[in-house]
């Protein structure tokens, strides 16, 4: 069998768990296995019936009356247990946040190697495997020993997976045996941002500005394009550090990672950690008036030029066109 970590937040399916469900099933297919889903945690009932709708062979509920929220020891144990309960050869999950850090969890408990950012499981003896290195900037072939086989699946890389019609499977519940020692660490409490309407995780258009920028109110400008486009403004890591923009907004490793259809990079010379945050947009369009910047090398479109004056041009043009 082929188990799935389902992610969900009060309930709510985290889109990134889907996209691991694409590679679930096909690796399902792939290696001719079963494929059950688990979902964790005492408030995933409207995450259980949503995912009977996916097709899975069969659906486990973890519940126990501590798994309320997030404490990564309480649901890697949580986890191991059912693992060793129904010996499945491969367990997934997508590689998030969360996702990387109970599934290390899992591999510290059984003694195992955990892969992350998986794309592609090349062949099953003996289990080869790619995967994304360095921010997705290179691949690596690998193989990966143990039983089971622990992995997380790369972000963007897959389509959501879609719903089904059929029969639903008859969820299983099972309850964890837990100590005080599992919720060392846990969730204490919540700082909501408003997120309705257009956000970084849904604009068709993203607008980021980087260190040229150069102010807070240099932001004023790329609000206009992003208005104009139907977009939202994000910032590079600078910007937040600068408190130009506020922290939520910011893309990269360590912030927001986007996919929009088309990114428009304003002053940002494109490191690494910033790549990584953007690399699953359809189009990057990067205006930098440094013909040296790294980020023209990952531009499908390239300006050079001052983006205090090439933006407010394309603003009146847009304007003209209306």
């Amino acid at each position: 069998m082929i188990l799935g970590f389902i992610e969900h937040d009060l309930g709510k399916l985290n889109e990134f768990s889907l996209q691991m469900l694409s590679f679930a099933k096909q690796t399902a297919e792939q290696l001719g296995l079963p494929l059950g889903l688990v979902v964790l945690g005492e408030n995933g009932g409207q995450a259980v019936e949503e995912v009977k709708g996916f097709g899975p062979d069969s659906l486990f509920w973890v519940r126990h009356e501590r798994l309320q929220d997030y404490a990564p020891e309480a649901w890697a144990a949580s986890l191991h247990q059912l693992v060793q309960d129904k010996q499945p050869q491969l367990v997934l999950a997508g590689s998030t946040d969360k996702g990387n850090e109970v599934m290390a969890h899992i591999a510290a408990r059984a003694g195992l190697p955990m892969a992350a950012n998986c794309l592609q499981i090349e062949q099953a003896e003996p289990f080869r495997i790619t995967r994304q290195r360095w921010g997705g900037s290179l691949l690596e072939h690998a193989e990966l020993q143990g039983e089971p086989k622990l992995l997380t699946v790369a972000q963007y890389a897959f389509e959501p997976a879609e719903l089904l019609d059929g029969t639903a499977p008859e969820v299983e519940t099972f309850t964890p045996s837990l100590e005080d020692r599992d919720f060392r660490v846990r969730f204490l409490g919540r700082e909501e941002t408003a997120e309705e309407g257009v956000t970084l995780k849904n604009a068709p258009v993203v607008v980021g500005g980087g260190r040229g920028v150069g102010s807070e109110e240099g932001y004023s400008v790329l609000e206009q394009l992003a208005d104009q486009l139907g977009g939202v403004v994000g910032g590079s890591r600078v910007a937040t550090n600068n408190g130009w923009r506020p922290h939520a907004d910011q893309i990269g490793s360590t912030g927001n990672r986007i996919a929009p259809d088309l990114y428009i990079a304003c002053g940002i010379s494109g490191a690494i950690q910033h790549l990584v945050g953007c690399k699953g947009a359809k189009r990057i369009m990067v205006i930098n008036k440094d013909p040296e910047a790294p980020f023209f090398s990952k531009a499908d479109y390239g300006v050079l030029g001052d983006l205090h004056e090439v933006v407010p041009a394309i603003v009146d043009e847009l304007r003209k066109s209306t």
